[in-house]
């Protein structure tokens, strides 16, 4: 993953947060916590979607899931805003045990992805919905001034097997982008949930739901330089 997403206050999020369980505001769209951004880089505050008990709740974490302890700033030594899938069951790895423990949702608008060669960039985005990403976290303590802080990371999958995304987009991964599917978001957020078989099929890189492509220019900018185009499902 390029390493870029936002998040825009529109319908498509607000209808995300309601199927995660998030309680809006009575006559509001606006729910408490939420954090619209234009850009939302590596190291920067993100918004994430967590179950603590019963609860769901909108939390502030930095996107880098390796904190430095003193600080409670990104450890910028280990690149941990993506965890790949293919660490997750590795018992030494970082997302190890948040993945069993402490899952999470981060919602997002649309997310940037380059080809590799320093100028072929594509937004993407889903034509009518909202993106969930499938991430982890994790809960930080300075021992010496009582301040927490929560970090997190997006689950990055191996490429799909599908020619237009690994020709044209990212030919080395794919974020994790979880389905509509009540159920498996339910699972996916509930901590007491720690037989992570059941989210193998998940981490299978497939184009699994329906993404429009469009050229963007300088990333930080996102300006569109072409027109938009459907990326086939697999």
């Amino acid at each position: 993953m390029c390493g870029r997403f936002n998040v825009i206050d529109s319908a498509e999020v607000m209808t995300l947060l309601q199927h995660l369980g998030i309680t809006l505001y009575p006559g509001s769209c606006f729910t408490p916590g939420l954090r619209f951004t234009p850009d939302a880089a590596p190291g920067s505050t993100i918004s994430i979607v967590r179950q603590t008990g019963d609860e769901r709740r909108v939390s502030d974490a930095t996107w880098w899931l390796m904190l430095d302890p003193a600080t409670l700033k990104p450890n910028y030594q280990y690149a941990s805003f993506n965890s790949r899938a293919d660490k997750l069951d590795t018992p030494r790895a970082l997302a190890y045990k948040p993945y069993r423990e402490s899952r999470c949702v981060i919602p997002a608008s649309a997310f940037i992805e380059g080809l590799g060669d320093g100028k072929t960039y594509h937004k993407l985005r889903r034509p009518a919905d909202a993106i969930a990403f499938g991430g982890v976290y994790r809960e930080w303590v300075n021992h010496d001034t009582g301040e927490t802080a929560l970090s997190a990371s997006i689950i990055t999958l191996p490429p799909p097997d599908n020619k237009r995304w690994v020709r044209d987009i990212h030919p080395k991964s794919m974020p994790l982008m979880l389905p509509d599917d009540q159920a498996t978001l339910d699972a996916w957020l509930d901590p007491a949930e720690q037989d992570v078989s059941r989210f193998n099929e998940l981490l299978a890189p497939s184009i699994r739901l329906t993404l429009v492509a469009t050229p963007i220019g300088k990333v930080s900018k996102w300006n569109e330089i072409g027109p938009d185009e459907e990326v086939p499902l697999d």
